[in-house]
């Protein structure tokens, strides 16, 4: 690549810096922040420089639906279907996707939900999402002993506690969600977990 080449690269920005501050837009103001001279302005860069990567705005908020895939029903599905011992170390793997921002961005599923609420495909498309995440729990508790009927209502139970909390932005932290985990996952599984998997899921906290 030569220097002239470099140089109009950076001049026009990135893909990802336009889908990065796409992103923040999202989640600090909501879907309307989302436009592209105001991206621009904060990017420090000319609005036509945008369109070296984007088709238009419809383009940008397709990318950032991806993203919200692939930052959370992914990994939430790729997390029911992890290595697991006992049902009860597969719930917690469960719960560890949820707490893990990595794994799982709360920030983006609570801004899509808004965004849902202005816009039918996008509510569709989140709609589609819950009933994917719910038949993968509930494929999971099946795979672990539960009877249709009952790894349903349990599936729900999970997943609907975990969308309460983001809805209703709980402030609570780590540590306190970290000592009602045991009780939740007896709850959500009938059965208590082992102290031994409880200790595994805090190493993976750094506790």
């Amino acid at each position: 690549m030569t220097e002239a080449l470099k140089s109009d690269t950076g001049w026009r920005g990135s893909r990802e810096g336009w889908l990065d501050a796409a992103y923040a837009a999202l989640i600090r103001e909501g879907v309307d922040a989302v436009k592209i001279m105001t991206l621009a302005q904060h990017l420090k860069l000319s609005r036509t420089s945008f369109y070296w990567f984007f088709k238009d705005r419809d383009a940008l908020l397709a990318a950032l639906a991806e993203m919200w895939e692939a930052r959370t029903t992914a990994p939430l599905v790729a997390a029911t279907e992890a290595y697991a011992e006992t049902g009860t170390e597969a719930m917690l793997n469960v719960i560890a996707c949820f707490l893990n921002t990595d794994t799982f961005d709360t920030r983006l599923e609570f801004a899509l939900r808004g965004w849902g609420l202005k816009d039918p495909a996008i509510l569709a498309r989140i709609a589609e999402a819950d009933s994917r995440r719910l038949a993968a729990l509930r494929a999971m508790l099946i795979r672990w002993g539960h009877a249709q009927a009952d790894a349903d209502v349990r599936a729900r139970t999970i997943y609907l506690v975990q969308i309460g909390y983001i809805s209703m932005q709980v402030e609570e932290t780590l540590e306190t969600r970290l000592t009602r985990i045991p009780h939740y996952v007896e709850i959500f599984t009938g059965h208590p977990p082992d102290p031994r998997e409880i200790a595994r899921l805090h190493g993976q906290f750094g506790l």
